[in-house]
């Protein structure tokens, strides 16, 4: 369609009569169509006119969203800085990944600088807890802590308060760009991290990055289990994937809309929970629906 075209489409939902059919076509555009709303929204004195285009503009962006979630997890949930960039999407649709890839590298240079090829394994974590929580003074956000800012890592980066898992995601982010063995860790109601050595003699141990990077051996995360009441799980002390990182990010995203009442919200990031944890299709399922 010509810009005069689409210019004229949009005009039609001034139409109460129509204006459910131009809004079904507008939807078959796409995110491309946006600017086009965001240009009419903008030339419009009409609040109500107004509404209807930022609820259509919100609906194109969510479609966007649940699709490019879809291909993050079918082509295996390896980039975990593109996962938690999509998250902070939903929030922020105008979001720069290159912008958040930018400040995690800037930390990693400034990591790299300091680390040295003799370091000992606890040695090396004291160096990214100086660069992290002291140089940039990251830190916990105990005063809004179910703030959804805090599942932004958007807004963590602008603010430096975050909560336990968007803290330990910058942490593990700079880790693993300087090629060390960390990795997260799902723990029931705390995220950690953990330093998982392939040298035997380095056994393994945790980072808490919600108590300035404290170091945990196995013992305290025992005692921790216990004091909770529950069944200890081998997945307590192992490293988790990429999707399960980003799926808990999400869940907190929805319990902090929770809290703060906003149930539309809530029930929209419960959808995107499901195409993080729906199985990936299978060719002969892609072959039925074609």
């Amino acid at each position: 369609m010509t810009t005069k075209e689409i210019k004229a489409l949009i005009s039609l939902l001034d139409d109460p009569e129509i204006a459910p059919q131009i809004q079904s076509e507008i939807q078959n555009l796409g995110e491309t169509i946006i600017p086009y709303l965001e240009e009419s929204w903008e030339e419009t004195l009409d609040p109500q006119q107004q509404q209807r285009l930022e609820d259509l503009i919100h609906q194109l962006q969510f479609e966007g969203l649940q699709q490019r979630l879809r291909v993050w997890r079918d082509a295996g949930a390896q980039d975990l800085l593109e996962g938690m960039w999509l998250l902070n999407s939903y929030q922020y649709p105008d979001a720069d990944l290159q912008a958040l890839n930018r400040a995690i590298e800037q930390l990693r240079f400034e990591a790299w600088t300091l680390l040295r090829a003799e370091m000992h394994p606890a040695d090396q974590v004291q160096m990214l807890n100086h660069v992290i929580f002291r140089n940039h003074r990251f830190s916990a956000n105990t005063q809004h802590f179910h703030s959804p800012a805090n599942s932004m890592l958007q807004r963590v980066i602008e603010t430096k308060r975050g909560n336990p898992l968007s803290l330990c995601v910058i942490y593990l982010l700079v880790a693993q760009r300087l090629d060390l063995p960390v990795f997260g860790v799902n723990l029931p109601n705390l995220f950690v991290l953990t330093y998982q050595s392939e040298n035997a003699t380095f056994p393994p141990f945790y980072i808490n990055c919600y108590n300035r990077g404290v170091v945990l051996s196995r013992a305290d995360i025992e005692h921790y289990v216990g004091q909770l009441g529950i069944t200890s799980q081998e997945a307590f002390y192992e490293p988790c994937s990429n999707l399960d990182i980003v799926r808990r990010a999400m869940r907190n995203l929805q319990v902090s809309f929770e809290k703060l009442q906003e149930l539309g919200k809530a029930e929209e990031v419960s959808q995107l929970l499901v195409i993080l944890t729906e199985d990936k299709p299978k060719p002969e399922d892609e072959d039925e629906e074609d």
